[in-house]
């Protein structure tokens, strides 16, 4: 009997990842979620189980909602800078982690409540009705509809930012590339010589002050964070030209640019969980 339901469960195996991969954005997260729900599997008697898919689906979810629950009231206080990070001489990786950024929207669903990241993930990526969704995350089939919208709006944008002019996108792009490739001179031709760099405490090494001043005291920091680099993708945030950066489906900082004429005069690197949440962020391609 054994034998069978784990037979029956690996067929289920790949669906359940991606709900949980969509859910948490972290695949090893993913697969501890999916290995909880076959303990819980494990404790239930077969003829207590009607649909096994949707049993599955749904023990799932609520593994993840804990998960999202347990994240938010305890939320990171360190930013990992290289241990994440595909190594210098790795291109392949670092196109995998590239397109991931760029496709996933885990940056945006992060900002969601747990409840609202449930239901948003199971009703409009996997097809889920609400009156299943409903006692997942324990409340009326109506609310749970406002959940999935208010969720919608979010990711999508209520009201969709608008396009950095092209001198700030240029300004972004040419910054983001010296910092990438560690072009020291690069980076003091995109930087306004009065330039100052701020950053919440978590974004920086220890040791490292808050405030930074002068261009060439900020493209020298910027060289040794060329890790970061390699992983931040141009975006809007709170619409402002700015750069995100994550890693395993989460944003870990996000830098908010003043652009003055054709160079960065002062940037802000936000990394406290917290503040991140509150951000309205947009990635652009």
């Amino acid at each position: 009997m054994r034998e069978q339901t784990a037979d029956r469960f690996e067929e289920h195996r790949p669906h359940l990842r991606a709900i949980a991969h969509r859910m948490l954005g972290s695949p090893a997260e993913a697969e501890d979620a999916v290995q909880e729900t076959w303990l819980r599997l494990c404790r239930v008697h077969p003829d207590e189980i009607d649909n096994l898919a949707a049993w599955l689906r749904t023990a799932l979810s609520r593994v993840c909602l804990d998960a999202l629950r347990r994240r938010r009231a305890r939320p990171e206080h360190t930013v990992d800078h290289l241990p994440d990070t595909p190594a210098a001489d790795d291109p392949a990786a670092d196109a995998v982690l590239a397109d991931a950024v760029e496709r996933a929207l885990f940056v945006v669903l992060d900002t969601l409540t747990p409840a609202e990241r449930v239901a948003f993930v199971l009703h409009d990526t996997f097809a889920v009705p609400f009156e299943h969704i409903a006692p997942i995350v324990g409340r009326t089939t109506a609310t749970t509809k406002k959940l999935a919208s208010r969720a919608r709006h979010k990711v999508r944008g209520a009201h969709p930012a608008p396009e950095p002019t092209t001198r700030h996108r240029h300004v972004v792009d040419a910054f983001l590339a010296a910092a990438r490739a560690g072009d020291f001179a690069a980076l003091l031709a995109v930087l306004a010589p009065d330039v100052v760099r701020r950053a919440d405490p978590t974004a920086l090494p220890p040791g490292a002050p808050a405030e930074v001043r002068g261009a060439h005291a900020v493209a020298a920091e910027t060289v040794l964070l060329t890790a970061n680099a390699r992983a931040a993708r141009p975006a809007l945030v709170d619409g402002r030209p700015g750069i995100v950066v994550a890693r395993h489906g989460r944003a870990r900082l996000a830098l908010t640019l003043t652009v003055r004429g054709d160079r960065i005069a002062a940037y802000e690197v936000v990394a406290d969980p917290a503040r991140l949440r509150r951000l309205a962020i947009t990635l652009l391609s």
